[in-house]
């Protein structure tokens, strides 16, 4: 509990500065609190610090065993952790891993994605016009009128022509909600944009049943326009499902396929002219992670690339919550190797790299999908890891989402993302809700 942290100035394990509150380091993703005993009740999948479930201790859900994936995707038991390729994700330019949480910047704090200011300054070129000045021209009828100086025109990029101030992004906070599903998306507290994207929408399968549909994706923050590719993403992926499933094409499969049409939207953004970028190692391509979820009346289908997660918590809290996902993470390999156990693993500066993702700079894109046959009511939470690193364990998920999550998605997902707001919100947050199972066809699509 927070009462009974210590106050530190700066994380234990990178020396980053903290700020009072802060409940996770912000570089490293080290946990500030004090380390708990393993909690007796173990989620179904062990890539979230706990120790696997007994078979006899194992709820009544007949979880289907997610197909293995082929040898390319399984670590060697030798591999080393110099071994393990990926791409820097936390606003650096240094080749190697790709790190969602950036390490002890040698630059000053300026160089730093997280550390970007919230409003622009003002134009290096002259002052700015006094808005108070006798003559000054309001911007005309459908040109945006600047929210601080509240008289000069917006520009394309965002600034006011006569201030110089950023406006609020459309991006900064989103929430939708259908009858079925709901998501809510925020900047955070330190970032200077909202990287992240999501879907949510519903259709009929052939017999009329519904499908529900939910896609998170989280732009990588030190590839090019991280933004533009984690929208990219998650349409094409949530306009893939909305053609397939009505065609009577198996979720699962149509889940693989959405994720292929995701990586072909985010590889159509990367600038192929090599002899531009001669001159600018930082700019590469633009890359997301993803993952999604369907639910149907009697099946729940998951798919992902990177570490963004999906969590089973049933209705019935006395039965035991789920992580649906493997992260494609360079601490979930070190793991799976044997060469650390988790709590090694996660406290490593570099476990937050991610060895899988979308973009026209990827390794060979291998998209995980899982069918599962859940026996009771629950909801899905969908998210990315600006949620999860305040969440990580699914017990801490199903503390943390409300009781009556199923009958009030939208409150559940607003619920979700302010607690990673008061966690410190180092990072952008996005998190989905779809309540299992699906209603009847009917009671709202999109």
């Amino acid at each position: 509990m927070m009462s009974q942290m210590p106050q530190l100035s700066a994380c234990p394990s990178c020396e980053e500065p903290l700020e009072s509150g802060d409940r996770y380091c912000g570089a490293c993703g080290y946990d500030l609190s004090a380390v708990p005993a393993p909690p007796d009740d173990n989620p179904a999948v062990t890539m979230n610090g706990t120790a696997p479930r007994p078979p006899s201790a194992v709820a009544s859900v007949d979880w289907p065993v997610a197909p293995e994936a082929d040898s390319s995707d399984t670590p060697a038991p030798v591999v080393l952790p110099a071994d393990i390729d990926g791409r820097e994700s936390g606003g650096s330019d240094r080749p190697g891993v790709r790190f969602d949480r950036p390490a002890q910047p040698s630059a000053p704090p300026s160089a730093e994605p997280d550390e970007y200011p919230l409003a622009a300054p003002l134009p290096p070129e002259a002052a700015p016009a006094d808005p108070r000045a006798a003559g000054f021209s309001t911007p005309g009828g459908g040109m945006k009128v600047c929210v601080a100086c509240r008289a000069g025109q917006v520009d394309r990029d965002g600034y006011c022509e006569n201030c110089g101030h950023a406006q609020p992004r459309e991006r900064d906070h989103m929430e939708q909600e259908l009858s079925a599903v709901a998501a809510v998306s925020d900047r955070g507290l330190r970032h200077h944009r909202n990287e992240d994207a999501f879907t949510v929408s519903s259709t009929a399968l052939p017999d009329g049943s519904s499908a529900v549909v939910a896609i998170v994706c989280d732009g990588v923050s030190s590839a090019t326009r991280p933004d533009e590719a984690s929208l990219a993403a998650s349409r094409a992926a949530n306009e893939s499902l909305l053609g397939a499933l009505p065609r009577g094409t198996h979720p699962q499969q149509a889940m693989h396929e959405a994720i292929l049409a995701a990586s072909e939207a985010v590889n159509s953004l990367a600038d192929r002219t090599a002899p531009a970028h001669e001159h600018q190692p930082h700019v590469n391509a633009p890359a997301c992670t993803l993952v999604g979820a369907i639910v149907t009346p009697s099946l729940l289908i998951v798919g992902w690339v990177g570490d963004s997660r999906a969590y089973w918590v049933p209705v019935d809290r006395t039965s035991p919550p789920a992580r649906l996902t493997e992260d494609d993470s360079w601490a979930a390999q070190m793991v799976a190797a044997g060469l650390m156990n988790e709590a090694e693993a996660y406290a490593d500066e570099r476990a937050h790299a991610i060895t899988g993702w979308l973009g026209a700079d990827a390794y060979e894109l291998e998209p995980h999908t899982a069918s599962f046959k859940p026996d009771r009511p629950g909801v899905v939470v969908v998210c990315t890891d600006g949620l999860w690193n305040y969440a990580e364990a699914a017990e801490e998920m199903a503390e943390v989402i409300p009781p009556d999550a199923a009958d009030r998605p939208l409150h559940s997902a607003q619920v979700l993302v302010g607690h990673a707001l008061d966690g410190g919100g180092h990072d952008n947050v996005t998190v989905a809700v779809l309540p299992f199972p699906a209603p009847p066809q009917g009671a709202g699509s999109a």
